[in-house]
């Protein structure tokens, strides 16, 4: 090989050589470094991997309830959904998120979601000087009085029978009321679900608010419309199948 030829040779070598030592087996790329899953803090990527496909792309409402709801936040104190976040519902889809409870996200990391919730959505004065009902049940609920104010605030959408109109969902059927706890029935009654024009506990007919103990009662009611085997029955003995 003539000494002109070498020299370009070994420049190339060395070149390529050199070239390779950002990119190395097992080793991101210059430039490229990734970030540990458990140290993403950016709130938008950590709430479109954990929270988007069940409360919408951007908080919204879809099979759960919406996050970027005002009166919700309105209602339910930072403390609550930071508790809810780490530990899930028992018995629901709401799963755990926190490491202390077997899920993915630190404590840093339910606390971006959490506040960033609060900050981004949340809308003071938005109960115009209303009174919040508790978030949670003071008192037992009565089922007979609950079916009267049932009656009186959501018949004219849900039917006689909850089972449902044209301007109204069906809220007693058993799947549905097997998929919620009792808490999380009360939460929607508060707040409605804006993303499909329920109102909230202000805005159902006859015009004036519900009352803490109405919600209450109304609660126990859908309650006691729950079954203990939800959805089609099995197939019985003998039967044949359509």
């Amino acid at each position: 090989m003539r000494a002109g030829a070498q020299t370009f040779f070994l420049f190339v070598v060395a070149g390529l050589l050199l070239s390779g030592c950002d990119s190395a087996p097992g080793r991101p790329a210059k430039g490229s470094e990734t970030i540990a899953p458990d140290e993403i803090l950016d709130f938008n990527t950590l709430f479109a991997q954990n929270c988007a496909g069940c409360h919408g792309a951007h908080g919204r409402g879809g099979a759960a309830i919406a996050l970027a709801d005002p009166v919700y936040l309105a209602v339910v104190d930072e403390d609550t959904i930071r508790k809810v976040v780490t530990n899930g519902i028992k018995g629901t889809s709401m799963a755990a998120f926190g490491q202390s409870a077997g899920g993915m996200l630190t404590a840093k990391q339910i606390d971006v979601l959490v506040t960033q919730i609060r900050a981004r959505w949340s809308k003071p004065g938005i109960l115009a000087g209303a009174t919040a009902p508790s978030y949670t049940a003071k008192t037992p609920g009565d089922v007979a009085h609950g079916e009267a104010a049932y009656k009186t605030y959501c018949e004219s959408c849900h039917g006689s029978d909850g089972r449902g109109t044209q301007k109204g969902s069906s809220i007693t059927d058993g799947s549905f009321l097997a998929l919620l706890t009792d808490q999380e029935l009360r939460t929607m009654v508060i707040v409605g679900r804006p993303d499909r024009s329920a109102p909230d506990w202000r805005n159902n007919l006859p015009g004036h608010p519900m009352s803490d103990q109405e919600i209450t009662d109304v609660v126990a009611w859908l309650a006691s419309k729950r079954v203990s085997a939800p959805g089609q029955p099995y197939p019985t003995a003998g039967s044949t199948q359509p």
